[in-house]
């Protein structure tokens, strides 16, 4: 298990043999241990394109969409996405949307972010998502970085989660990113309210 990125870099996980097989002519080789919830065992793996629309509902809300096997998992998140790692957003999963929806902005809809995302932690998709704890990283035009979805409860029809900003570089404590970019990435135009 593990990853390899464009600058030669190798992540490898497994066991001892193995190990000496796969790094057997490479010029140079660090072992390190891995420690912590924070070190991801998949990493750069592309997982494909997320989208946020806000949406002036019954409810005001924005709609969290990762593509995860062809459909876009979706999420209601009442206050938004945040780059603050010390606020967690609640967020309930809602049904899945099909991929043409991505491009969908109306009266009460605009595309908020968009962009694509990889997948991190420990448990490769969609079973990270099905356990209920799920790492990626977004590159979108307005989030950016590590964000963690957690499942908190809920029913089986709408499960509960929590949206967190990782710390890391694209982390901004304090700021409120929905506050201070409001328009579509699209258009322009912030939503009607």
């Amino acid at each position: 298990m593990g990853w390899v990125r464009p600058t030669g870099e190798i992540h490898a996980e497994g066991l001892p043999d193995a190990l000496d097989e796969l790094l057997e002519g490479f010029e140079e080789t660090e072992r390190v241990k891995v420690e912590g919830h924070e070190q991801f065992a998949i990493r750069g793996v592309p997982a494909g394109v997320f989208v946020v629309q806000e949406h002036q509902a019954t409810a005001h809300h924005w709609d969290f969409r990762l593509e995860v096997d062809g459909v876009m998992k979706s999420w209601a998140v009442p206050k938004g996405p945040t780059l603050d790692p010390a606020v967690k957003r609640m967020a309930i999963q809602v049904d899945d949307h099909g991929m043409a929806h991505n491009d969908y902005e109306g009266d009460t809809v605009i595309i908020w972010d968009r962009g694509v995302y990889e997948q991190g932690g420990r448990v490769a998709w969609p079973e990270a998502i099905e356990r209920g704890h799920a790492v990626f990283v977004l590159h979108g035009e307005k989030l950016h970085g590590g964000f963690t979805l957690q499942r908190t409860g809920g029913n089986a029809k709408k499960p509960q989660w929590l949206l967190i900003k990782r710390k890391d570089d694209e982390a901004r404590p304090g700021s409120d990113i929905t506050a201070e970019r409001p328009e579509s990435v699209v258009t322009g135009r912030p939503l009607a309210r």
